[in-house]
Formats: structure tokens, C-alpha cells, sequence
């Protein structure tokens, strides 16, 4: 998963594989969804993002279930 922001356009772009996309979904005037062809998210893309999340307060953690174990 790779997150990148674009500070001159305001724009988050956060990618979970490397798929090509096939459909962009539009969820509103903000926020779109990148699909391939079997229909998984392949990227989100959030415009305006200071108006819409938290950006300077970014933060990724793993919490595993109790079957995994997540290594870095």
C-alpha cells in the first residue's frame, strides 16, 4: 500500500495494488474509487483532503488477529 499527497492540488491518493484500474467510481464531488477488471479497490483518491481527513495526523498501524502474525 503506497499513500502519496499532492500538496499543490490538496489531493490524497492512496493505492493498494498495482492492478491497472479499469472503472473509476465516483462516491461524490471528493472522493473516488479505482476498480480492476474483478471489481477490487485498487486505488481511492480523496480531492480537498485538508477539508476531508485528517491529513497532518496520518498514522498506519497493523493489528493482527490472533491466527496471524504480521511482520514488517
Amino acid at each position: 500500500m503506497n499513500v502519496k499527497y499532492f500538496a499543490d492540488t490538496d489531493t490524497a491518493l492512496l493505492e493498494f495494488s498495482d492492478h491497472p484500474p479499469v472503472e473509476t467510481r465516483e462516491i461524490n464531488e471528493n472522493l473516488y474509487i479505482d476498480v480492476d477488471a474483478q471489481g477490487r479497490v485498487v486505488s481511492v483518491t480523496i480531492e480537498h483532503a485538508h477539508q476531508s481527513v485528517q491529513m497532518p495526523d496520518f498514522s498506519y498501524q497493523v493489528i493482527a488477529g490472533p491466527e496471524q502474525d504480521v511482520r514488517a
